[in-house]
């Protein structure tokens, strides 16, 4: 039975269809990504005050200054991130922990590093909520990578670097994939490093995106 969701009018089933139905006519149409998308409840991820917009295709303000992306570039990135069952895939930047789910549906492990505590520790709250059990945390500079579990098969950067992620790109395996917001200005270009099994990434912008900058160090927080 759909919930009721006396501030739209609308059930949250039919909330939840409408923004699937919006994805797919913008072009992420893989059915493992969709079905992850489809089984993560948004809201959770979502603070109170924007509960009531948790199934719009927008970003929306979380702690730290952060966003929860917007669902069409969540599904955008992880489609193009190609994941298979047996990946372990390395993601920088776990913020809400809305993307690290999707993940987490897609792949065997799921390493995520956030330089926010607080940041990290609601979302280790929710992944023991939603009992998602391959999912290993870090909390660190995420631009550093995870060197010690590399290398991956697939990395997710959730904040814009400078240039080229080389730090991360050392990580990768040599036929792994890489995708990343990449840009200094407000406006970055979303591109995917797809490697030739030789260690040579070949580079294949996607479309614009506006990202959080990837910063050094960890956060300091009140």
């Amino acid at each position: 039975m759909a919930n009721d969701d006396t501030e739209t009018g609308e059930g949250r089933d039919a909330q939840l269809a409408r923004l699937v139905l919006a994805l797919r006519s913008q072009g992420v149409t893989d059915p493992g990504v969709l079905a992850a998308l489809e089984s993560t409840p948004r809201e959770l991820f979502t603070p109170d005050l924007f509960k009531e917009r948790a199934f719009e295709d927008s970003a929306l303000p979380i702690a730290c200054g952060q966003t929860i992306s917007q669902p069409f570039i969540v599904g955008l990135m992880s489609q193009a991130l190609q994941v298979e069952p047996r990946s372990r895939v390395l993601e920088i930047g776990t913020g809400s922990g809305y993307q690290t789910t999707i993940l987490s549906k897609l792949a065997r492990l799921v390493y995520t590093v956030e330089r926010y505590r607080t940041l990290m520790g609601e979302a280790e709250a929710r992944f023991k909520q939603l009992g998602l059990t391959n999912i290993i945390t870090r909390f660190g500079d995420g631009g550093l990578g995870w060197p010690e579990q590399a290398p991956f098969d697939r990395i997710l950067v959730t904040a814009a670097a400078p240039d080229a992620p080389k730090a991360l790109l050392s990580q990768l395996k040599p036929s792994g994939i890489l995708v990343a917001p990449v840009g200094k200005g407000p406006v970055q270009k979303l591109i995917r490093y797809l490697g030739d099994g030789n260690g040579v990434f070949r580079a294949e912008v996607m479309t614009e995106v506006r990202f959080v900058p990837l910063l050094p160090g960890v956060a300091k927080e009140p």
